[in-house]
């Protein structure tokens, strides 16, 4: 291991082999760092985190701090954090604020400086939160999603899988997966042709998605209705299910 001589670590941290730790990082007790992981300088890592191996913490960060929540009530919570993150400067992220409860990241995130995450928020993997984009409590951002510089998400939002939402949009209802969104507040556009592309969607896939995001956005037909015509019209693909279910358990609405 190496770490700098200026570094403060708790004797109850747990650190794997081959961890790094800069000039005048503080790492808190009941924090388990993986195998290959480097911790910056100035970094601080507070107590109840797990960070997963071979990440990159860089300056300045602050992970794993007490909820900013007003009922946090200064309980045992927690924040884990998958492989090959890179947590990019001066970002935050805060743990759970219910006792037991949980902020998870999962693994091949990129979460860019100054981006900050709340308390019980769920990262899916390869997600990219770009330059100050910030989480309220309890977002989801599932898998392959990309979330815009200066983009703010309102507390208990979903971003559906594969989608992206453009830097300076206020998001206040769920994003729908496969889409491209932006605005103020935010609104589909179409798919994401692009990310379905390199996510190895067929031109044939993207077509029906294509004519069920015409049917839903396009229409003017209410939400129950647009879902009954897709599941007249359309081939039930797995890609198809996964959109009907995330429209049909949506809390918020769906951006429209």
């Amino acid at each position: 291991m190496g770490i700098h001589n200026t570094a403060i670590i708790s004797k109850d941290a747990k650190l794997g082999e081959g961890v790094l730790v800069g000039p005048y990082a503080v790492i808190s007790g009941d924090v388990i760092i993986g195998a290959g992981t480097e911790i910056g300088p100035h970094c601080l890592i507070d107590e109840f985190t797990t960070i997963g191996k071979d990440c990159k913490v860089f300056s300045g960060a602050v992970v794993g701090s007490i909820t900013q929540d007003k009922k946090f009530e200064k309980k045992r919570s927690f924040l884990e954090i998958g492989d090959n993150n890179v947590i990019r400067e001066y970002a935050t992220i805060n743990r759970g604020t219910a006792k037991g409860s949980k902020t998870i990241i999962g693994n091949n995130c990129l979460l860019m400086a100054y981006s900050h995450i709340a308390h019980d928020c769920r990262i899916g993997n390869n997600v990219v939160l770009a330059n100050c984009g910030t989480l309220a409590g309890h977002v989801v951002l599932e898998e392959g999603v990309i979330i815009g510089g200066l983009t703010a998400i309102h507390q208990f939002v979903r971003v559906g899988r594969l989608s992206i939402v453009g830097g300076c949009s206020k998001v206040v209802q769920d994003i729908v997966p496969y889409s491209m969104a932006d605005g103020h507040p935010a609104k589909i556009y179409t798919i994401n042709a692009v990310g379905l592309s390199r996510a190895g969607f067929t031109d044939k896939q993207k077509a029906v998605l294509k004519r069920a995001f015409r049917i839903i956005f396009l229409m003017k037909l209410n939400i129950k209705n647009a879902l009954l015509k897709i599941e007249e019209e359309l081939t039930m693909t797995k890609e198809m299910a996964i959109l009907i279910d995330f429209i049909k358990s949506a809390k918020r609405g769906i951006a429209r």
